[in-house]
């Protein structure tokens, strides 16, 4: 560890000179009030990402509770308030500044997250210290040093902004305890839905839409009508009284406009913990529930769709290992719940208007005029039943043009101007009253999917010179050496952070892969082993103890295996 000192005289002497001379500050030093300063990675170019720097406090001056650092759900909501204390204050810092010098010159960045609450590296909490990762712009004019605002940058701001957000303090503590007591309260609920027989909750008084639809921030209170539940659905967990929603089959219904799939995507968003004040902080849904949709062009690999659909005709044959490299709406969507399945999901949600319409229904006219023979799709409506009863699996289902799945559902919960009411008894009197007349197209049993082994051949990650290269430019877009990886059918990975540990996630199991044959859910059972013991800095590949672990924050097992589905490389051996 060097000092203060070393660092300015450091500094001044690399005044003025090339950018990469910045290169000469790496290491760590020791800054007066029990701050350290670590310069991990320093860019050769001022227009190229930020650099690397940690900031490290020693507890006995941050003062932080050790209680709130107690056990894995406590330690992810202090990390997480941690990291939007940092972020608040950075952002108190710039606000009203220009900014002065070339390139990223002066940014501060940390990974502070949306409105969910997930395990992320930006924070670290030690019983003997606690630290943030951030990246930052080391002033340039031009491509020179400018050593006198990288001297104010480095040991003045970023100190004084670290004693702002991580020395507990009458300042900060209130929002991060408001954050930990919510996200604790939120997975209290969670742990009890499957004993209470629930898939999901939504709290009376929930905010449910958005502000836009390109924001996850809710919509202004005074635009939006607080849920409540119906009385046949209303229970209470921890003191919370709102709707739950059994296992089992249950449709969304309603008019146009009326609140459906606002609620199906608060529903599939609460897998992850919420913050306080985001409307769905008292929605929790169950963590293996999996959105699903119709994705026209995805590649699929190997996959047995053969309880969807049957032997294709011509030279595509056989479905029991399907591939393709342009799948169709409805083998995309077979091909998507027989995966979901395999990863395993205790639910799926299915919205009807991002759904194939062949997949989900064969009216009794079709059934008609198109035979049976010359059909290969099974419809979604004909197996739903069977995917609880056979594999325990729950289905939510938004549907608003279609009373056939009436028969099929335990829970109809109908929403009228954003208003639910419980529907299920009128469902099934209209159902005998008007049946539908259709004839059950399934002629084979369902059969739990049997998992499958990618090939270690599967995973090149290198490009070019490099041997490993991984890139994330947005969150539903993932470079993998030369593969670009399509993410937009995965509605639940929520931010950048998530998909390049989900890049670096495919890339530790490509290496056990290499070692050890296995399956994909047992490789993907492996990895979270690993990351609840040792956490998620040992993802990135070139991770060293000691240094900035890059910004990630954790993906589920179920974004981590449809990314790997959705890879053009691809190869499954025989089971």
């Amino acid at each position: 560890m060097q000092t203060e000192r070393h660092l300015e005289d450091t500094l001044r002497r690399i005044d003025g000179r090339g950018y990469k001379a910045y290169g000469d500050i790496r290491g760590g030093y020791s800054l007066s009030g029990g701050l350290e300063l670590h310069i991990d990675h320093v860019q050769g170019d001022p227009f190229a990402a930020p650099s690397k720097v940690r900031l490290r406090i020693d507890m006995q001056r941050a003062g932080i509770p050790a209680h709130w650092f107690d056990g894995p759900v406590r330690a992810i909501a202090l990390r997480d308030a941690l990291a939007r204390e940092l972020h608040r204050a950075i952002r108190r810092r710039q606000t009203g500044r220009a900014q002065s010098g070339s390139g990223k010159s002066g940014l501060i960045v940390i990974d502070a997250g949306n409105q969910e609450v997930l395990e992320r590296s930006a924070i670290a909490v030690h019983p003997n210290w606690v630290e943030a990762r951030v990246e930052v712009g080391l002033p340039a004019a031009g491509r020179r040093i400018r050593a006198r605002d990288a001297e104010t940058l480095l040991l003045d701001t970023l100190p004084a902004l670290a004693e702002q957000a991580l020395i507990w303090d009458e300042t900060g503590t209130e929002r991060i305890t408001a954050i930990i007591e919510s996200v604790e309260r939120q997975e209290s609920i969670r742990r009890q839905l499957a004993p209470r027989g629930l898939i999901a909750f939504v709290g009376n008084g929930s905010l449910l839409p958005r502000e836009s639809g390109a924001s996850d921030r809710p919509m202004a209170a005074s635009g939006c009508v607080p849920f409540q539940s119906p009385a046949g659905l209303e229970v209470e967990i921890d003191g919370v009284r709102g709707m739950g929603i059994p296992a089992g089959v249950t449709l969304i219904v309603g008019g146009g406009y009326h609140g459906k799939s606002t609620l199906l995507r608060a529903l599939e968003r609460s897998v992850y913990p919420h913050i306080p004040g985001d409307g769905r902080e008292q929605v929790v849904s169950s963590p293996n529930l999996v959105k699903v949709r119709a994705e026209d062009g995805r590649f699929v690999g190997g996959v047995d769709i053969h309880a969807f659909i049957r032997d294709l005709p011509g030279a595509a044959g056989s479905t029991r290992r399907f591939s393709s490299l342009d799948a169709s709406g409805s083998t995309s969507q077979a091909a998507s719940i027989v995966e979901a399945i395999e990863a395993g999901a205790s639910g799926l949600l299915l919205d009807e208007d991002t759904s194939a319409t062949n997949f989900m229904l064969r009216d009794a006219r079709m059934q008609a005029l198109v035979a049976r023979e010359v059909e290969p799709i099974t419809p979604f409506v004909d197996r739903v039943r069977e995917i609880w009863r056979e594999l325990g699996v729950s289905t939510v289902l938004v549907m608003g043009g279609c009373g056939d799945y009436f028969e099929a559902a335990d829970t109809v919960i109908r929403l009228r101007d954003y208003v639910p009411d419980d529907a299920t008894e009128q469902a099934r009197e209209v159902a005998r009253a008007l049946p539908s007349g259709r004839e059950r197209d399934a002629d084979t049993t369902l059969e739990r999917p049997a998992p499958r082994h990618p090939s270690p051949s599967s995973f090149d990650a290198s490009r070019g010179r490099k041997a490993v290269r991984i890139g994330v430019r947005q969150h539903d877009a993932l470079e993998y050496g030369d593969l670009r990886v399509d993410l937009r059918g995965l509605e639940q990975l929520v931010e950048p952070s998530q998909t390049r540990a989900l890049g670096n996630a495919i890339h530790w199991i490509a290496r056990r892969l290499e070692t050890e044959r296995c399956s994909l859910p047992d490789a993907i059972d492996t990895l979270e082993r690993e990351l609840d013991t040792n956490g998620l800095d040992g993802l990135d590949p070139f991770h060293r103890p000691e240094q900035h672990p890059g910004n990630l924050s954790r993906p589920r097992r179920h974004e981590i295996a449809a990314a790997v589905n959705r890879m053009r490389s691809l190869v499954v051996d025989d089971g």
